[in-house]
């Protein structure tokens, strides 16, 4: 028993830096070989660490996109994509362009928006006001099932609060989430960025941090140098440089007011009711919170992340990008086709693909062994709508990067359109994810088969 507690320890101080009420998560390091992560629910070791883990990460996009400018042909660097998906050019080879998945289970809902919420479930949404429920979504299924392996189960963040009023009768709670720990509980989404980073970073209650914790852990930080590799010196410096950089992006927007991070001090207001507008910088929120997701992959706090960038039926106001004004859902998505409000909506399609193209970029530019941070995981982007104008969810948009450890073949189309309603389940694309995961299950949702064609 004491040699298992002493490799335990050992353990514990080869993974992180420690300081005065701070643990900070060391990233994976080649030249510092280390007994696996430790299970944070059983406090023992979890096998031997040979090669990064896996990571899978999800980002949501509400209101779908407008079909004529979402398609892509060809393969690889060479491959042609659709005005909306032009932020991803870089990264064709990085990506599969899936086409025709959808879920039979939203098309049988007569809610045109919130029955269409179980693109992570594939389960059908109650349309009885009274029962709030919906399929365990496969985020948190893995986050279940291997969620004991880091420190964090799962990640799940979002940019708009929860919404609790109704819409079709229905309760936008549905809008709001699209990660359920339950059929019936939404996991719970974290907005506020600062929240976020002192989960991450701290002693894992999400207590915040009086100090930059980089101040706390210097001594540490400094004793470890002389044992690691020159590539692995010059690893840490990029890792810490990217936490001081977020700490200071939170600081600066809390001063400014531009992000939801502050506190209040006042328990009542001392001003009349502000317009409805967020009162915040969306895309200073949206890339704070896309640079969390690759610090909690890069010191293995979690495995498994979901990102909201607008709840459903939205009213984020897009006047920050030059010549469109108004609300998404409402203003631009629902535009008739006229030419103006078509022109404003393609460049919402295009600035939520920009922020996944900046995910999947930051990811392949961190090295991981003889691989990327984004060889080591798996990325997503979709939508639980298609046609956002007409509410239609015969397909949905989905990419699809990162090589998954060698299990996923990039720089492809699969398109399922035409070949019929049992073979272009989206939860068919839930199990192979879920499989490349660790996790395997006889079914999903509807589904009981794997897409064999993404390896």
């Amino acid at each position: 028993m004491q040699q298992k507690a002493n490799r335990v320890s050992q353990a514990s101080r080869r993974q992180f830096l420690r300081g005065m009420g701070v643990a900070l998560a060391l990233p994976w390091l080649e030249s510092l070989p280390f007994t696996g992560r430790l299970s944070a629910a059983a406090g023992t070791a979890a096998g031997t660490a040979t090669k990064p883990p896996l990571r899978l990460g999800i980002v949501y996009f509400s209101n779908g996109v407008e079909p004529i400018h979402w398609w892509a042909k060809g393969s690889g660097a060479s491959m042609e994509v659709g005005p909306a998906l032009a932020p991803m050019k870089p990264y064709t080879g990085d990506m599969v362009f899936i086409r025709g998945l959808f879920s039979q289970a939203a098309l049988q809902s007569s809610s045109p928006h919130l029955g269409r919420m179980n693109v992570l479930s594939g389960a059908e949404v109650s349309l009885d006001p009274s029962v709030i429920r919906v399929g365990t979504s496969m985020d948190q299924v893995l986050a279940q099932q291997i969620g004991g392996q880091t420190a964090i189960p799962s990640l799940v963040l979002g940019i708009e609060p929860n919404e609790l009023r109704l819409e079709d009768g229905l309760s936008m709670i549905y809008g709001s989430a699209i990660s359920w720990t339950t059929p019936t509980r939404p996991a719970t989404k974290e907005i506020y960025p600062a929240r976020a980073f002192d989960r991450l970073v701290g002693d894992g209650s999400g207590r915040p941090l009086d100090r930059s914790v980089l101040d706390e852990v210097r001594e540490d930080a400094a004793s470890l140098r002389p044992k690691v590799s020159r590539n692995d010196r010059l690893k840490l410096d990029e890792y810490f440089e990217s936490i001081r950089d977020i700490e200071l992006r939170i600081e600066r927007a809390g001063r400014e007011g531009t992000i939801e991070g502050w506190k209040s001090t006042l328990e009542t207001p001392d001003m009349p009711r502000p317009d409805d507008d967020l009162p915040q910088n969306v895309p200073a929120h949206m890339k704070l919170m896309l640079d969390l997701v690759v610090l909690a992959f890069q010191m293995d706090r979690t495995r498994i992340a979901t990102l909201m960038l607008n709840n459903d039926l939205s009213q984020m106001n897009f006047k920050f990008l030059e010549g469109v004004q108004g609300a998404l859902h409402l203003d631009l998505t629902h535009n008739g086709r006229a030419a103006d409000k078509e022109a404003m909506y393609l460049k919402t399609n295009q600035f939520h693909i920009e922020q996944f193209a900046y995910l999947t970029g930051r990811m392949k530019q961190i090295q991981e062994g003889e691989g990327t941070l984004l060889d080591n995981s798996i990325l997503m982007c979709t939508s639980s709508l298609f046609d956002g104008d007409a509410h239609s969810a015969d397909q949905l948009p989905i990419l699809v990067t990162g090589r998954g450890q060698g299990t996923i073949r990039t720089g492809r189309i699969l398109d399922y359109l035409d070949a019929g309603d049992d073979h272009r389940k989206v939860c068919s694309l839930h199990l192979s994810l879920m499989d490349r995961m660790g996790v395997s299950l006889r079914q999903f949702g509807d589904a009981t088969t794997r897409l064999e064609e993404l390896g």
